[in-house]
């Protein structure tokens, strides 16, 4: 967890900012994360980052389009080397609040402010939303901050706030996060949201606009229901993603479920949360073909460690993440292999 100086320091940057630019990572775990603190200083505005595996120079260009004076970074674990370039030559400052594993000796910019409870004396590795719930300190928001968390595979310590304040919103004997994301009302919304995220650029800022004003989540639930673009989006995904679910649900073994997929949908890593939930125990793989490129999502008990030794394989591969779930991009020519590789592993732990 961050100290009490270190969310200080966090909310002195923000009220200092009069146009801050907030880049977040591309799920629901970073769009919270800006949601919570655009509502808290209400100013600025959010760009959801897609470069993989860092943030490139282009998020430079976007800060310097809309006249930001600060930059915040969410739930990213790598700068772009260019991107801090190009930061440093408008001599604005940045922010970057993060609970990924990094290396900040690697960054060399007086001023970037590192915020992550990973490099603390007591690690931990709260959610980005945990940590911008915290920092903003608005218990208004606390739905807003449960989604982001659970959305992370974390349960916070704030749920029985949460469950008296929106008892319709959760379930009896709640004991691991991604319980609570596939059987409760606030796991619902949660995940409309991460479909959301899925869609066109200009309906991800609708969407981020939207929960920016929301009063509550009664509002998000209404807007679920309607037919306005995100509600609509949301349900054509839902379908695809169930038919997904179904057929990966066939390819489970006794130590693993590794299942591949084309098409215009990338959901690997929201199939690969769920099947871990269906199927404890067991090693997920669930990757996605698009093009030369194929995204890849792992989870299971210290994953992180086997992608570690087997991606060097695979020249121009990329990968990362936490320990039980992780990233991987490599060249789809390698899919086959690196299945392969993965069984071979993941049998050598018996």
């Amino acid at each position: 967890m961050l100290t009490k100086k270190q969310l200080s320091e966090i909310r002195a940057h923000l009220e200092k900012a009069q146009n801050p630019i907030f880049l977040f990572d591309n799920d629901v775990d970073g769009l919270c994360s800006y949601v919570l603190l655009r509502r808290f200083i209400g100013r600025g505005k959010g760009v959801a980052v897609k470069s993989h595996p860092e943030i490139d120079a282009r998020y430079a260009k976007k800060v310097q389009e809309l006249g930001g004076d600060y930059v915040f970074v969410l739930d990213r674990h790598s700068l772009g080397k260019e991107f801090i370039q190009e930061i440093a030559s408008l001599q604005l400052p940045i922010v970057w609040i993060d609970h990924h594993d990094v290396d900040i000796e690697n960054y060399e910019y007086d001023s970037l402010y590192h915020f992550n409870p990973s490099k603390g004396k007591k690690k931990s590795t709260e959610p980005t939303t945990y940590l911008c719930y915290r920092s903003a300190g608005r218990v208004e928001d606390l739905w807003i901050a449960l989604a982001g968390c659970i959305s992370d595979h974390y349960l916070p310590d704030f749920t029985d706030e949460f469950s008296k304040r929106f008892p319709e919103l959760w379930g009896k004997q709640i004991e691991k996060p991604f319980q609570a994301l596939y059987t409760t009302g606030i796991g619902r919304l949660a995940r409309a949201l991460s479909f959301g995220m899925k869609d066109s650029i200009t309906h991800v800022v609708q969407l981020q606009n939207f929960l920016v004003s929301c009063a509550g989540p009664s509002d998000l639930e209404k807007e679920i229901e309607s037919n306005n673009a995100f509600a609509l989006k949301y349900r054509e995904i839902l379908s695809k993603y169930n038919s997904l679910l179904d057929a990966a649900r066939l390819s489970v073994s006794d130590k693993y479920l590794i299942f591949n997929y084309a098409g215009t949908l990338s959901i690997s890593s929201d199939l690969s949360n769920e099947l871990s939930y269906v199927f404890p125990g067991k090693y997920i793989c669930v990757s996605y073909s698009s093009g030369p490129i194929t995204n890849i999502s792992l989870r299971g008990e210290d994953v992180r460690g086997i992608l570690d030794g087997i991606l060097s394989a695979f020249p121009g591969a990329t990968g990362g993440g936490h320990l039980n779930a992780v990233g991987a991009r490599i060249p789809t020519s390698d899919i086959d292999r690196f299945v392969e590789m993965l069984k071979e592993k993941i049998n050598e732990r018996d």
